[in-house]
């Protein structure tokens, strides 16, 4: 594993005059117009990157992008993977290790996602407070190399709370504050869709919204040390009375019209780091 983590990163660093970002971002369907946001000095393939995965799910564009945001060095993947995707675990997590590899000291991440709480509307953010793991497993399952963390970590707060805190403020000075939320998202495998009774089920355990990522890169980078920001834009509605047939085409026209909510809120948090 860690033979292959090192080969990416150094491939990277040859590639990028030894760039070291200090903030990670992963970009999730339909949100990667945040990438507009960064002054690109290096732009690599994810399909150069030894042993890296390729993104192959629309809207995911496989690029990594190294420069600055707010005056800030980033790394931004513009393009994540997912278990539905036929990747282990161990695949889907990779990014995480490699920017961190590279340097970052927290990650920021983005996604897509259901709203199961009955208060959402279709485009509010929510910021991620707590999760539930549906995975089919995680990314530290196997050999735990020393150097990547211990062996139990601790996930009691694997959300950031100063990173929350500055989300909730930099919301409020956007004038976000009411399209902002937070709450508890659960990961599953997908890339199907839930049943109305999965949908119940899912707020009755505690969720409040639901999508096919986030949570293994989380657990990657708790693993790790770094501290985490992950925000879902609520592109449909999954309680009861709102359900519906759901159209790709609509989640996406929901994730493009947050999107400028979005990006100003990362760009302001990261602008304060």
């Amino acid at each position: 594993m860690m033979q292959d983590l090192r080969a990416a990163a150094a491939y990277i660093q040859a590639h990028s005059n030894s760039f070291q970002p200090d903030t990670g971002i992963i970009l999730g369907t339909g949100l990667g117009a945040l990438a507009r946001e960064v002054e690109v000095e290096h732009e690599i393939n994810y399909a150069d990157i030894p042993n890296f995965p390729l993104s192959t799910v629309e809207s995911h564009a496989g690029r990594l992008l190294l420069g600055r945001m707010a005056g800030k060095k980033v790394a931004v993947l513009q393009g994540r993977f997912h278990y539905y995707e036929g990747y282990s675990m161990q695949q889907v997590a990779m990014p995480v290790r490699v920017l961190k590899l590279l340097g970052i000291g927290r990650l920021l991440v983005s996604n897509a996602a259901g709203g199961l709480n009955p208060d959402f509307n279709i485009a509010d953010l929510m910021l991620i407070d707590d999760h539930i793991n549906l995975q089919p497993g995680n990314p530290l399952i196997g050999p735990n190399p020393d150097e990547l963390g211990p062996r139990f970590p601790d996930m009691f707060a694997p959300y950031d709370a100063d990173l929350l805190a500055r989300a909730e403020a930099a919301a409020q000075a956007l004038g976000q504050a009411g399209t902002t939320r937070r709450g508890v998202y659960a990961s599953v495998p997908g890339p199907m869709l839930e049943t109305p009774a999965e949908y119940r089920y899912l707020r009755t355990i505690g969720a409040d919204a639901v999508g096919m990522s986030t949570v293994p890169e989380v657990i990657a980078a708790r693993h790790l040390g770094l501290p985490v920001l992950a925000v879902s834009v609520i592109t449909d509605l999954c309680a009861p009375g709102h359900l519906k047939p759901v159209v790709l085409a609509d989640i996406f026209a929901a994730a493009g019209a947050a999107e400028p909510r979005l990006t100003a809120l990362i760009k302001a948090v990261v602008e304060g780091l």
